[in-house]
């Protein structure tokens, strides 16, 4: 039977253990919010970039006389589409695997929880 020592023990390590899993849950949805934002803030660098090629397209038909111009022109859209369905693909690609991992926040164990403690339960 235990004393009253080591159910005052018993329950401070349940408290200790319950405080703990607690600000790591917590610390596990800030960085999942953390890679959450940096999937959008990659998605719009690749929008971005899609973006100054059509720009880079259309600048070097109109403002630079070329001859061939067009296909310069066609070059850049076609390099700004690539861009932006890599974009577009990477982002959900990424979405995805968060999603993913989101289900195991707090699905662990610690390592001290399967260790012999040393209190007996008799």
């Amino acid at each position: 039977m235990l004393s009253t020592a080591g159910i005052l023990t018993k329950m401070q390590d349940w408290l200790t253990f319950e405080l703990m899993n607690k600000d790591l849950i917590l610390r596990e949805r800030l960085a999942l919010q953390r890679t959450i934002l940096a999937n959008q803030s990659t998605f719009l660098s690749f929008l971005r970039t899609a973006m100054y090629f059509a720009i880079a397209g259309i600048s070097v038909d109109r403002l630079l006389e070329l001859p061939g111009g067009h296909v310069y022109e066609y070059v850049f859209f076609a390099i700004s589409a690539v861009v932006l369905v890599a974009g577009v693909v990477n982002y959900f690609v990424h979405k995805k695997k968060i999603a993913r991992s989101e289900k195991h926040i707090g699905d662990y164990k610690l390592d001290y929880e399967g260790q012999d403690t040393g209190y007996s339960t008799q």
